[in-house]
């Protein structure tokens, strides 16, 4: 089966990390990009790069950043193909963001097939 697995990182998940520390984590997050059954993966930029486009009455609005301010924003995602709902959280457990105040949403993704 099919899975989205969302990173949501806090907004500055390395804040306060010496290189080592954070090479350390991109190391892990390397490790589970070539995991069995991972295929496609990225991290996303920070969200002070984000542009939000929202339609009304027919005319574009865009917002510097993201739309609204959360404590956690999507930081990137894997996605996965396992057997299970079971394989995909043991992916998930293993993503640094989830054990570091960040969380890890498993979403189903739709087969069209």
């Amino acid at each position: 089966m099919k899975y989205a697995l969302l990173i949501n990182d806090l907004a500055a998940p390395f804040e306060g990390m010496d290189e080592e520390q954070v090479g350390a984590l991109m190391r892990e997050y390397q490790e589970i990009a070539q995991a069995p059954g991972v295929y496609d993966g990225a991290q996303l930029m920070p969200i002070s790069t984000a542009t939000t486009v929202r339609v009304a009455d027919g005319d574009v609005v865009l917002t510097d950043g993201p739309f609204s301010e959360a404590k956690e924003y999507l930081g990137g995602y894997y996605l996965v193909d396992v057997d299970d709902l079971d394989a995909a959280i043991e992916l998930a457990r293993r993503i640094p963001a989830a054990r570091m105040g960040g969380s890890v949403e498993i979403r189903p993704i739709v087969d069209r097939g």
